[in-house]
């Protein structure tokens, strides 16, 4: 198929998608519903730092912002990976599916992969941070 202007708005529903789900897990979830204390001790629980829980929230709001409005989006679906790889260790235990008690890895996992797929795609239409001119050569 010749036809790649599709293809923007793809990365476009990917980006937004992503963006939104880390701002709902830090935003309402970490802070809301399970609060940073409730955090920081399952952080404990597991063996880590409960000061890492309040590192994590940052990336995720910050990774999660940057990709909602494309601000240098490459940059931070790859900062947004070693918390979903963080992620899929933690809930590695609890078995495959994220419906498990105590949520699953493939979840995560899926999470990991579109973020891999965002730093290798770019940032798509509607972006702040300017396209490339080889960007720009690939699309048309």
């Amino acid at each position: 198929m010749d036809d790649f202007k599709g293809i923007s708005y793809g990365v476009l529903l990917l980006r937004l998608t992503a963006g939104i789900a880390l701002l709902a897990h830090s935003l309402y979830l970490k802070i809301f519903v399970f609060t940073m204390s409730g955090t920081s001790s399952f952080f404990e629980s597991i063996g880590l730092p409960g000061v890492l829980a309040w590192l994590v929230l940052g990336v995720e709001v910050t990774t999660g912002a940057m990709l909602v409005l494309g601000f240098k989006t490459r940059y931070a679906a790859l900062a947004a990976i070693p918390v979903l790889l963080g992620a899929t260790w933690a809930h590695s235990g609890n078995g495959w599916l994220f419906s498990s008690t105590g949520g699953g890895w493939e979840y995560p996992v899926f999470w990991t992969a579109v973020l891999i797929a965002i730093a290798l795609c770019g940032d798509g239409a509607y972006a702040l941070t300017p396209q490339r001119a080889s960007d720009k050569n690939a699309a048309s």
